[in-house]
C-alpha cells in the first residue's frame, strides 16, 4: 500500500526543485512620500549663527503586492527613495547657508535621515516667518517588467521635489555704540569710560542692565562695570558710565572691550544681547625719573641730601611724596619729602637729612627711593624703585674740623688764658 504514494511524492519533490517554481512578490503600486522638520527650534535671533538638523521622513507605502511562483521579487521597492541629495536654500530670506547639498543614500519607506546646515541669520533680519525651500534629489523604481522566467528589467525614474521648512526669526535688542570717549585711561591705573548706546533691534527691553565684560585677554578689566538702564525702547538711545582699570603689561595703545545689555524680552525672560566690542586709547604709564646729577656726601657728617624727580609720565599725579631707603652706611631721620602736584614733565625737588657713617667706604652708591602719589581717581600708587646716586668722600681738613680735636684746642686755650690771668695778677 506504501509503494503506491512514491511516484506522487517524486513529482511533488521535482515540482519544488524546478527552476521559477519559488513564490515571487511584485509590488504593482507605491512611491516615495517624503517631508522634512526641523530638529529642535525653528525660532532663531537675528545675528545668529547656528547648526540647523533637518529630518527627511518617508511615509510612502506599497499598496498592492502580487505575489507568484512564476514572479521574479526586485531587489528595490517602489517606495523606497534611492540615492538622496537634499540642499537648503536661503533665497529671498535673511537666511545665509553655509554647508553645500548632502548625500544621504537611500531611505527606505518607514524610515528617516538627517541633514545638518550650518545657517547665519543677518543681523538686520526684520522678525517674522520665513520659509527655507529644501531641495531633494532622488530616484525611485517606477515599474519592474520581467522578461522569460530569469530576467528582470528595472525602470527608475528621477525626482526632485522642494520641501518647505518654517523658521521664525524673533525680536531682539541689539546694542550699537554711537559715541565713546575716556579719562584718565592710562597703563597701571583706573579710569572713566563713558559711551552713548542705542538699540537698534525690535525688542523692548525691560529691567536693562548695560555693562562691559572683558575681552578675551585684553588688559582692559573693568572694575565697575554694570549700568542700569530700565526701559530700553527700539531706536532709543543712553548715556552710560563705567569704571576700568588697564594692567600694568599693557603698551599706550588701543585695546578692545565688549559691550552688552541684559534684559527681559517679550517673553519675560532674562536674556543677554550679543556683545559688541569697542576699542579704548590707553594713554602712557605714570613713571618718575631722577633727573639730577650724583650728589657727594662727607664721611662722618650730617648733611642735607637734594634730590630732583621729573613726571616722565603721561598724566598729572597729585599730593606727591618722596621717599628714600637708608641702609649702611646712611641713617636717615627724615627720609621723606613732600613734591605735590606733578604735571607731566614738571619737576620737584626732594631735601633729605642724612647721616653719614666715619667708617664707610669712599665710592658711588645708590639709594633706593621711590614716589607715593594719587592718581585722577585719587587712587594711591607707588611708582617703581628708583635709584638716587650718592658719592662718599672725605672732607679735605676733616682733622682740624673733628670735635674732638676742636675740644682739645679749645681746653688748650682756655688753659692758657687762665695761666696768663695768674701769672698777671701776681707780677701786681
Amino acid at each position: 500500500m506504501r509503494w503506491q504514494y512514491i511516484p506522487v511524492l517524486m513529482l511533488l519533490l521535482a515540482l519544488l526543485i524546478v527552476p521559477g517554481s519559488a513564490q515571487g512578490a511584485k509590488y504593482l503600486y507605491g512611491s516615495p512620500d517624503l517631508s522634512a522638520t526641523i530638529s529642535g527650534t525653528n525660532e532663531f535671533a537675528p545675528g545668529a549663527e547656528t547648526p540647523l538638523t533637518i529630518i527627511i521622513s518617508n511615509s510612502g507605502l506599497n499598496t498592492h503586492k502580487i505575489v507568484g511562483s512564476t514572479l521574479i521579487t526586485p531587489d528595490d521597492q517602489p517606495n523606497t527613495a534611492k540615492l538622496v541629495t537634499v540642499g537648503l536654500k536661503g533665497t529671498d530670506t535673511p537666511f545665509t547657508v553655509k554647508t553645500d547639498p548632502q548625500f544621504l543614500s537611500d531611505i527606505m519607506g518607514g524610515a528617516a535621515a538627517t541633514a545638518t546646515f550650518n545657517v547665519k541669520v543677518a543681523d538686520s533680519a526684520e522678525p517674522g516667518t520665513y520659509v527655507l525651500p529644501l531641495e531633494v534629489t532622488y530616484t525611485y523604481l517606477a515599474d519592474a517588467e520581467e522578461y522569460g522566467g530569469d530576467l528582470l528589467r528595472y525602470n527608475y525614474q528621477p525626482k526632485t521635489e522642494t520641501l518647505p521648512l518654517t523658521v521664525q526669526v524673533t525680536p531682539d535688542l541689539q546694542v550699537e555704540i554711537l559715541d565713546m570717549r575716556t579719562e584718565s585711561l592710562n597703563v597701571g591705573t583706573e579710569g572713566y569710560v563713558y559711551m552713548t548706546l542705542k538699540n537698534v533691534g525690535h525688542d523692548t527691553a525691560n529691567k536693562a542692565i548695560a555693562m562691559v565684560t572683558r575681552s578675551g585677554a585684553s588688559p582692559l578689566i573693568p572694575t565697575d562695570g554694570n549700568a542700569y538702564v530700565g526701559t530700553f525702547e527700539p531706536g532709543e538711545t543712553v548715556d552710560v558710565k563705567f569704571k576700568v582699570s588697564v594692567a600694568d603689561t599693557a603698551e599706550p595703545q588701543s585695546y578692545p572691550l565688549d559691550v552688552a545689555v541684559t534684559y527681559e524680552d517679550y517673553e519675560g525672560k532674562t536674556v543677554t544681547s550679543r556683545p559688541a566690542t569697542i576699542g579704548l586709547p590707553v594713554g602712557g604709564k605714570i613713571a618718575f625719573e631722577v633727573v639730577s646729577p650724583a650728589s657727594t656726601l662727607y664721611l662722618g657728617q650730617k648733611s642735607i641730601l637734594e634730590v630732583e624727580y621729573k613726571n616722565s609720565g603721561a598724566a598729572t599725579v597729585y599730593n606727591a611724596q618722596a621717599r628714600i631707603s637708608a641702609v649702611d652706611p646712611f641713617t636717615s631721620s627724615d627720609d621723606t619729602a613732600f613734591l605735590g602736584d606733578l604735571a607731566p614733565g614738571q619737576t620737584a625737588t626732594a631735601r633729605f637729612e642724612v647721616n653719614v657713617d666715619s667708617d664707610g667706604t669712599e665710592k658711588e652708591y645708590g639709594i633706593d627711593s621711590e614716589i607715593r602719589y594719587r592718581d585722577d581717581l585719587d587712587n594711591s600708587k607707588i611708582s617703581d624703585t628708583m635709584k638716587v646716586k650718592v658719592a662718599l668722600e672725605k672732607r679735605q681738613g676733616a682733622f682740624f674740623t673733628n670735635p674732638v680735636f676742636l675740644i682739645a684746642v679749645l681746653a688748650v686755650i682756655i688753659g692758657a688764658g687762665y695761666y696768663i690771668f695768674v701769672y698777671r695778677k701776681k707780677q701786681r
